[in-house]
């Protein structure tokens, strides 16, 4: 079975900017409940449809206090938990993140490894890929980042 996610987040001062559970020196980070880490809540939301459960939302409300601040990493952790009660083994999670700034490469090996530790995969099944916007909407404005993922499972 294969899920798809996407989720976008806007920049703020003051925050760092975490990504695939890695800290990337950045002018901002992104804004939200928990660390924000765009690229992990796009792969919770493809790997939980891809399960036919709910979406992340679900999982960790924006208004639940224990939430706030938590690494998106616990949040893939959760995914690798409902995996397994549910039957299912993680396969491969594809993604992009879609941003002007910053460069994503010199960081992709240490974000594939550990969204691979996380979810119990190999690095190689986790796909990192990032473009920009082309200057045009919201992340060419450099106002947030965005990125989409497809994850596939299979029963066990």
């Amino acid at each position: 079975m294969t899920g798809i996610g996407y989720d976008v987040h806007r920049f703020a001062q003051g925050r760092p900017l975490i990504l695939g559970g890695v800290t990337i020196p950045h002018t901002h980070g992104l804004d939200g409940h928990s660390d924000a880490d765009v690229l992990c809540h796009a792969i919770a939301d493809a790997l939980l449809g891809a399960m036919g459960l709910p979406d992340i939302g679900h999982y960790f409300p924006p208004t639940d206090p224990s939430c706030e601040g938590i690494s998106s990493l616990k949040i893939l952790e959760k995914c690798r938990e409902l995996a397994r009660e549910h039957g299912f083994q993680i396969i491969n999670v594809d993604s992009t993140l879609i941003a002007e700034a910053p460069k994503i490469l010199p960081h992709r090996q240490a974000m594939q490894g550990h969204i691979a530790n996380t979810l119990g995969l190999l690095p190689k099944r986790v796909g990192i890929k990032a473009t920009t916007n082309e200057t045009m909407g919201f992340v060419g404005r450099e106002e947030g980042i965005a990125a989409m993922a497809v994850a596939q499972v299979e029963e066990v």
